[in-house]
């Protein structure tokens, strides 16, 4: 890994790495990586085998572990991870529109053009629209509906699930990692895991993770034209109306309801049976039951005062 990332090694070069992760969740014979300026605290686990550093974040290593320095970590990390694996839809060729390794219940229904990877599985009465794509390996359940032209990618699928048309799930997420010649796309190896009765509206987008799984949960319904981000985590019953757009690493709590056009900064934590306007832009966490609204969004009371405060000073009644 030194020799192909162009890295200075520091450890015992004969260890046997098998796995990727980022660097707090990392298990024996995983290797992960810290970047940034090195001033702040960073989670590091105690199971982990190796990491890729920048000089910034040498003194951040643990003694038992070995690591490789070099100025674009990500960027190594991900060169590293591409040595090692290649998601299977990406090398995934044939003739046949139907893998014959493809594993298809009897009675689910296969619309004319589409296209079944292998390995994939797809359960009882499950419907699987026109020219609708099922990666290799993906599972869907029972009583499943895959719309037309929706694809479904690196996934696992509860029953009961609607994709509507046009739906993208499991594709790579916006993970942008500078490298020795500028902005690189970083690598995505999670999956996404949409559990029982998830609903996916037209044309929306769930991405997948990019170590850990992006997790959209139970009876949760999402509108058309919505992007959900990398490692996600939707509880159960969550509402998301359309247009709206989560970015990666948020946790929404059950039963939480987002409106049109909302908006999240990336690893917010939302609790439970929170609510957001229509065109809130959140940027902090948000503690169980509250209601929030406005850009930057506050509690909802506060925003109605100050949009009245500023209605009634900017214009202010003419006098004679």
């Amino acid at each position: 890994m030194a020799e192909r990332t162009g890295s200075e090694l520091h450890g015992d070069e004969s260890l046997q790495i098998t796995g990727l992760s980022s660097a707090g969740t990392g298990r024996r014979g995983d290797i992960g990586f810290l970047d940034g300026d090195g001033k702040t605290p960073v989670e590091i686990s105690a199971d982990i085998s190796a990491l890729f550093v920048n000089a910034a974040n040498v003194k951040h290593v643990p003694e038992s572990v070995a690591y490789l320095v070099t100025s674009v970590p990500r960027y190594a990390h991900g060169a590293a991870a591409l040595a090692m694996y290649q998601p299977r839809h990406l090398v995934w060729h044939g003739s046949e529109a139907i893998s014959p390794e493809a594993s298809i219940h009897e009675e689910a229904i296969i619309a004319p053009g589409a296209v079944i990877g292998p390995g994939a599985v797809i359960g009882e009465h499950s419907v699987i629209g026109a020219n609708a794509i099922i990666g290799p390996g993906v599972q869907i359940g029972r009583n499943c509906s895959v719309g037309p032209g929706a694809s479904v990618y690196c996934a696992l699928v509860g029953d009961n699930v609607k994709l509507l048309a046009g739906a993208r799930v499991g594709e790579t997420g916006f993970g942008v990692m500078p490298g020795p010649k500028g902005a690189e796309d970083a690598p995505h190896y999670g999956r996404v895991i949409l559990q029982d009765h998830v609903t996916i509206g037209a044309n929306s987008c769930i991405d997948r993770g990019v170590f850990d799984d992006t997790i959209i949960g139970e009876r949760t319904k999402i509108d058309n034209l919505c992007q959900i981000a990398h490692n996600v985590v939707l509880g159960r019953s969550v509402l998301v109306a359309a247009f709206g757009g989560i970015s990666g690493s948020v946790q929404v709590g059950d039963g939480a309801m987002l409106g049109g056009r909302v908006g999240i900064a990336d690893h917010v934590k939302v609790g439970e049976g929170v609510s957001l306007a229509a065109s809130a832009g959140l940027f902090r966490d948000i503690e169980a039951g509250e209601t929030w609204g406005g850009t930057p969004a506050k509690p909802i009371r506060q925003w109605m005062r100050e949009v009245a405060w500023l209605q009634k000073n900017a214009n202010p009644k003419k006098t004679g």
